[in-house]
């Protein structure tokens, strides 16, 4: 039998529940309708969901449906609680939409259409009530093709028509209709799952009017995926039974689940091992206990404690971040005889069943703090707590949830080291782009840091939120790299390097120039069009960023971005001054730099260096015991060298003679290099003085003298690497990268000229011919295009090792990383600050010296007419 998994959302009120209803009733899996306001719908189980009428929880039923078994999932469809709708989205086959017959597409229906965008569900549209007042088929569907998408088809036309108007939304199926007359079932239902097609049936769910041709709709176009032999699961929630027993609902994704079958997770390698000790398919509130659950079915499984919605099993990788995320956060206040450390076990649980609550515990307030969507979400968490806890708790006033990140790079160390622990970490903290939160990496050779404690590192850094020292906000949108570190053989257990890591992460910051960032909404406002003027007035003030208005009707719709503490309360506001005529509906674009940040960041009353649990300091050891030393002192006592160092600026010396180019480092390089040495040959030999052999003089004998053959210099260009970090090119590459690059190559050629070194250009993997890569000659110097998958940095990094054992060789990068390893091939590093600097000095020598010329020759001209003239008047 085939399994496929049909999610059903809506706007709140539109009837989604009503529908589940009334599908499950006309497909044979309940006896009696039920209805919402009669409190005894199947999907509305829970005691919390019947009184307010909503859905708040995504439930789960099965209804056979021709040779097909589908698992129909109803998602909650308040706007509070679209982060669990957003988490079904993963496991879903297609989905089914419902709008509101009297409503049209409200501001929430147009957020779960993006979400279904960004998933890329296959999509069905039931438009419901159309038995009330007021409802116009037509006018609905010009609406759909216009705010939705132009492939919105009405499959209640008569069958001719629907075929013409379904191979409109694809070219090749539109070929295929004019030469054939007919388009396929297969065709449709390719179109539908390529969500080119998007078919709507009309109805009323209450009445089960157009419920039964939804069904042969849905039995007949809905595309079922096809599944390999490999095992795969997706879990996408955690809840508890009646009697607490932990379950996690998973949709099987390939091969097939066994009872006590073993399965793993956490990454690779797998953090935790356990068995499935029942599986359970689930139908409202029962269950049927199944020996094997296969591909395409939804299951809950009890036996697994380590499991989390979003996290992939056996291939399949685990979830991207969430599109809607909590923009909210305020304090949970618990009940004066509650014991904040057992109440906080028990807040874990929900916690663990929607991880976008985020629960916080501040150590040094003693406070409990939460994220969440909005205020009904408040009223239901708080019933929630008093129905499963037995706590009465309430909620101190919300606030903005800001973020922090840094502008520029910078180096976090961490050292703990009491007596009989060690550890020591370097991380290289960069600014990532918008939206990317926060990246792990690692450079760390292997033979600096054991592999073993490199993943425990990247562990530690992924377990925590860690936050930033403006606000105390999370940080995102950072790439934090594992540079270095070190162990002892001896005295290092896991637990150092947790505390080193979290000390590292922290310098870092308090050491870096940080940015508050604010979230923002991306917005669309519908309203009358005598309330234009008011509303760009208000978003004006608001700071806000508005496209050009567009007409709907009698209707204006304006679209844009704004921060969120500015729209926070404004639907309210809309609601108002158009007399209940205005829609706002807005979804969360990511966060901004924050424009308020001095007033945001005082009234915060955050001080970074008395948040202990937080702290960036290090632990040193010194005769047998640990003490303290403050976060800016610790590079001057780290036992690693800073992967971060700065390029020394070059000063004018006085005249002496020169020295060969053969070396130029500092002592600290040779002790680099020594121990670099050391780690890879073992210990130097320290030699005492020896007095040179005195070898007696023979007869006659000459011996020749060899004469040292000068070295070659030779300059290696990191293209790219210095186009972006000279503003000039930067601003030439903004327009045109070709123009840029060929800009540096021409500068790159004057230089060569002057100094009478090889110059070679090196840019990544660019003009790849058959992936083998190229070296052009460009003028009088050599432009390396890299191969396929070679980068620029390890193509320096082989050349400056072949050039350096014969050659002077230099290179021009401002890769700190790749400046360490071009040092221990013995090249010459110049940053790309100081290479500009030098460039500059020699294009001013270049003009000098042609400025010389030209007034040479013009003298010498000069001089040369004056005398012809002087010959011609002694002739006369």
């Amino acid at each position: 039998m085939k399994h496929i998994c049909i999610g059903i959302l809506a706007h709140v009120d539109a009837g989604k529940t009503t529908l589940s209803e009334a599908l499950l009733y006309r497909g044979g899996s309940i006896r009696r309708l039920g209805r919402v306001d009669h409190r005894d719908a199947f999907l509305d189980t829970d005691t919390i969901e019947r009184e307010r009428g909503i859905t708040i929880f995504a439930k789960q039923a099965v209804l056979p449906l021709g040779d097909m078994e589908v698992t129909l999932l109803d998602t909650p469809g308040h706007v509070d609680f679209s982060a669990e709708a957003e988490r079904t989205l993963w496991v879903l086959d297609c989905a089914v939409l419902v709008i509101s017959g009297t409503d049209g597409v409200q501001g929430h229906t147009r957020t779960l259409w993006k979400l279904l965008e960004r998933y890329g569900v296959p999509t069905f549209l039931f438009i419901n009530k159309m038995d009330l007042a007021g409802a116009d088929r037509s006018a609905l569907m010009a609406e759909l093709k216009q705010r939705l998408h132009s492939g919105c088809v009405d499959f209640g036309a008569p069958e001719e028509a629907l075929r013409e108007e379904a191979a409109l939304c694809d070219e090749e199926v539109l070929e295929q209709y004019l030469e054939s007359g007919a388009v396929s079932d297969d065709a449709i239902r390719t179109m539908i799952a390529r969500r080119r097609l998007f078919p709507c049936c009309f109805g009323s769910a209450l009445k089960l009017e157009g419920v039964d041709a939804f069904l042969s709709a849905l039995e007949r176009f809905a595309p079922v995926p096809e599944y390999g032999p490999e095992f795969g699961a997706r879990v996408f929630k955690i809840t508890r039974d009646s009697q607490g027993n932990r379950l996690t609902h998973l949709k099987v994704t390939g091969g097939a689940l066994r009872v006590k079958e073993t399965l793993t997770g956490g990454g690779t390698p797998p953090r935790w091992e356990e068995k499935a000790d029942q599986l359970r398919i689930y139908s409202g509130t029962k269950f049927r206990p199944a020996e094997t659950a296969e591909a395409g079915t939804v299951v809950a499984v009890t036996g697994l404690t380590h499991t989390r919605p979003g996290e992939g099993l056996g291939f399949e990788s685990p979830w991207t971040a969430p599109m809607l995320e909590p923009v909210l956060t305020c304090q949970l206040i618990l009940p004066k005889e509650s014991d904040p450390h057992t109440a906080l076990l028990k807040l874990r649980q929900l916690e663990e069943e929607d991880p976008q609550l985020h629960i916080l515990w501040n150590e040094g307030t003693r406070q409990i703090h939460i994220q969440l969507m909005g205020e009904v979400q408040k009223e239901i968490l708080q019933r929630l707590i008093a129905q499963r806890f037995g706590m009465e708790v309430s909620f101190g006033p919300g606030s903005i949830l800001y973020r922090e990140t840094i502008e520029a790079p910078v180096e976090g160390i961490g050292h703990f080291e009491p007596l009989r622990h060690y550890a020591e970490v370097h991380l290289l903290l960069e600014p990532g782009p918008r939206g990317s939160g926060v990246v792990l990496d690692s450079i760390c050779p292997e033979d600096v840091l054991d592999r073993n404690w490199q993943r425990l590192i990247l562990t530690h850094l992924a377990e925590k939120e860690h936050l930033g020292v403006l606000t105390g906000s999370p940080i995102t949108d950072i790439r934090i790299t594992l540079a270095s570190g070190r162990a002892h053989l001896k005295h290092t257990e896991g637990g150092d390097f947790r505390q080193a890591t979290y000390r590292a992460v922290r310098q870092g910051l308090m050491g870096a120039k940080s940015v508050l960032l604010e979230p923002w909404y991306e917005f669309r406002l519908e309203l009358p069009t005598e309330h234009l003027g008011r509303a760009m007035s208000d978003l004006q003030r608001m700071n806000g960023e508005t496209q050009s208005p567009q007409s709907w009707g009698e209707e204006t719709i304006l679209t844009g971005a704004a921060p969120v503490a500015a729209l926070r309360n404004y639907a309210r506001e809309v609601t108002s001054y158009t007399r209940g005529r205005g829609r706002l509906s807005c979804i969360l674009s990511g966060y901004r730099p924050c424009a308020e940040a001095e007033r945001v960041i005082s009234a915060s009353g955050y001080d970074p260096e008395r948040d202990t649990e937080n702290t960036a300091d290090s632990v040193f050891c010194d005769h047998g015991a640990g003490y303290l030393v403050r976060w800016d002192q610790v590079p001057a006592h780290a036992h690693l060298p800073s992967v971060l160092r700065p390029a020394r600026e070059e000063t004018p010396a006085p005249a002496a003679p020169r020295r060969s180019l053969s070396y130029a480092g500092t002592v600290e390089q040779d002790k680099e290099l020594q121990a670099i040495f050391e780690r890879t040959y073992g210990p130097v030999k320290s030699r005492t003085f020896q007095p040179p052999r005195q070898t007696p003089p023979s007869g006659g004998e000459k011996r020749a003298i060899r004469t040292q053959t000068p070295r070659t210099e030779y300059l290696l260009v990191d293209g790219y690497n210095i186009i972006f970090a000279w503003e000039e090119l930067k601003a030439i590459a903004r327009d045109n990268l070709d123009a840029a690059r060929k800009a540096l190559c021409d500068l790159l050629c004057n230089y060569q000229g002057y100094r009478k070194c090889q110059v070679i250009a090196v840019f990544d993997a660019y003009r790849v011919k058959g992936g083998l890569g190229s070296v052009e000659t460009y003028h009088n110097i050599h432009v390396v295009y890299t191969k396929e998958a070679e980068t620029a940095d390890s193509y320096i990094e082989k050349a400056t090792y072949d050039l350096g054992r014969e050659h002077s060789v230099k290179v021009a990068t401002s890769d700190g990383p790749e400046q360490l390893i071009i040092l221990g091939h013995g090249a010459l590093r110049l940053s790309a600050s100081a290479f500009h600097e030098e460039v500059e000095r020699v294009e001013g020598q270049i003009a000098a010296a042609l400025e010389r010329n030209n007034r040479n020759s013009k003298n010498g001209a000069v001089r040369a007419a004056m005398e012809k003239a002087r010959r011609g008047g002694n002739e006369t």
